[in-house]
């Protein structure tokens, strides 16, 4: 498989728990991140997940689906007491946000909801739509930095793209 269909295979697994109904938007993202690294935290940890569902707790605030990616950039980029920040966590959480922004205009689960009765299937779709281009852009992201993709492409018997 080349990394566009690897990529694609991120956005389609994310979406596939939303849609079934096994976890909710940030749930999703984390979980699917957490096993494209490898699992290196067990499956408890999509629990740090489950308080952002529908704009944190369903408060409408921040996407859910942002807020579980922040999380899963942290898995890849972040740190243990007494280590330094690595430089890459910042720059690659604000572009996460800049690009669900950019693509929906917003971050903010209200707004991006507005249009769409809470409880239709188009509204699930829409949210659905967004858990899956959270963690694709994560996996795309994680796949351009030379240290990440080495370790995503062992774990994953992911193929080297001819173009």
């Amino acid at each position: 498989m080349n990394k566009k269909e690897f990529v694609d295979s991120i956005r389609k697994e994310a979406e596939g728990y939303f849609q079934r109904g096994e976890f909710f938007c940030s749930e999703s993202v984390v979980y699917t991140i957490n096993k494209l690294l490898g699992s290196p935290y067990n499956e408890d940890v999509v629990r740090l997940a489950s308080a952002f569902p529908i704009g944190m707790g369903k408060s409408g605030c921040l996407c859910g689906a942002v807020s579980g990616g922040a999380m899963a950039l942290g898995m890849a980029y972040g740190r243990k007491l007494g280590e330094p920040m690595n430089e890459k966590m910042f720059p690659v959480s604000a572009e996460l946000h800049n690009h669900i922004k950019d693509m929906y205009k917003s971050t903010c689960c209200r707004v991006l909801v507005k249009n769409y009765d809470f409880g239709s299937p188009e509204r699930k779709a829409h949210c659905v739509k967004i858990t899956g281009e959270v963690a694709a852009w994560i996996a795309e992201k994680l796949l351009e930095d030379p240290e990440m993709a080495s370790r995503i492409e062992s774990i994953n018997n992911l193929e080297e793209e001819n173009e």
